[in-house]
This record gives structure tokens, C-alpha cells and sequence, in this order.
């Protein structure tokens, strides 16, 4: 199944749970996207995907200034995986693709 969409995110973050939506778009092995949280949208960089693995990064600005490092993994209408959240540490996500 394609990975293509927008999915429900829901991230278990030291500050609880953050929700938000995920556009994924793929081109061959690159993986491209927005991220939308916390009322700000953030492009995608350095998108991977290998088979239904996929790894991305997030450069935010609020709560505080940091680049998110997601590794996830899609099946059917869903992607979850780990984020590393700088020195907060790691959390996980997941998603649900609603579009």
C-alpha cells in the first residue's frame, strides 16, 4: 500500500501527548512531507524510505528550538515508530492516515 497521505500523529512526548497531522508524499526512496503541531507546520528533510521503513527529521521552533529525528514504520494505514527528541530523550509516535 502506498504511503502517500495525511495521518492523525500522536506523539507520548515528556510533556504528554502532543497530537498533530503528518503529510507524507514518497519519490522513489525520498520521502517528503510537512508536519503540522502545536499550530505550526514544519517541512520534512532528509527523507528515506526502504521498503515500508521510513526516517525523516523536523526542525522546530516551539516549545523550545531542536531538529526531531523520527524512525518509523508503515503498515496499511498506519505509521509508528520512535522520535529522538534532543535532550529530552526518545518518545513515540503513531499515526493514522485519515486522508
Amino acid at each position: 500500500m502506498a504511503i502517500d497521505g495525511t495521518y492523525d500523529m500522536s506523539l507520548n512526548t515528556p510533556m504528554g501527548k502532543q497530537e498533530g497531522k503528518l503529510h507524507l508524499a514518497v519519490d522513489g526512496g525520498a520521502l517528503t512531507g510537512s508536519m503540522e503541531q502545536m499550530g505550526n507546520k514544519v517541512d520534512l528533510a532528509n527523507g528515506k524510505v526502504d521498503g515500508n521503513k521510513l526516517s525523516w527529521e523536523a526542525s522546530i521552533t516551539t516549545p523550545m528550538p531542536m531538529t526531531l529525528k523520527f524512525e518509523a514504520e508503515h503498515e496499511g494505514d498506519t505509521v509508528k515508530g520512535d522520535v529522538e527528541l534532543g535532550a529530552f530523550g526518545k518518545a513515540s509516535f503513531e499515526g493514522t492516515r485519515v486522508a
